[in-house]
């Protein structure tokens, strides 16, 4: 009974952890901002669609989200090197 009791705990606590992992990939999700997010925002902030303000709204936010999943992609591939030991 001891061993069963054991095993369950075993299943339940990589069944927790799994999901723990799926969470947190789901918040680093570098796709996370939708088009409809950027298109809301740079037309509250720009004016509407077409406009020149609108326009160097939707840059400025496409520049800051590639930096973004660059600086992400480099401390992961830091952080890769680092667990391999180079």
């Amino acid at each position: 009974m001891g061993r069963t009791t054991f095993t369950r705990q075993a299943v339940i606590v990589l069944a927790v952890l799994s999901l723990g992992g799926c969470a947190n990939l789901e918040r680093h999700n570098p796709n996370a901002l939708s088009h409809s997010d950027d298109d809301a925002y740079c037309q509250a902030q720009g004016g509407p669609q077409g406009s020149a303000a609108y326009t160097a709204c939707r840059k400025n936010r496409d520049v800051a989200a590639t930096r973004s999943d660059r600086m992400e992609r480099t401390h992961r591939d830091l952080a890769e090197r680092m667990l391999n030991g180079q």
